[in-house]
């Protein structure tokens, strides 16, 4: 079984990625952390030899989805019509990420 990761380890993660942990939340990290590496322990002593690989889960492929029709079609000038800003025919929006 690999190291068990602390919270150090998940502060020094988040850091990396640019956000801030609390300590409270680096436990909790921690603790479901713990429980998902002894949950898939488990999974790894599940003996699978002669096991058949399944690269669909069914026996026959399902699909749910509809069909697509094209239908109520507006021209794009319709479409930009009430829009506050715009460019080369597209809407332009404030920027929501650094």
């Amino acid at each position: 079984m690999e190291e068990t990761k602390d919270r150090e380890y998940f502060r020094k993660l988040a850091n990396q990625l640019m956000f801030n942990l609390s300590d409270e939340e680096a436990d909790g990290i921690v603790k479901e952390f713990d429980t998902l590496s002894r949950q898939m322990s488990l999974l790894d002593r599940i003996n699978t030899d002669g096991v058949e690989e399944m690269v669909y889960p069914f026996e026959d492929e399902t699909s749910y989805v509809r069909p697509d029709v094209v239908s109520n079609v507006i021209s794009q000038d319709d479409a930009l019509a009430n829009v506050d800003k715009k460019v080369e025919g597209h809407f332009v929006l404030p920027k929501v990420v650094k």
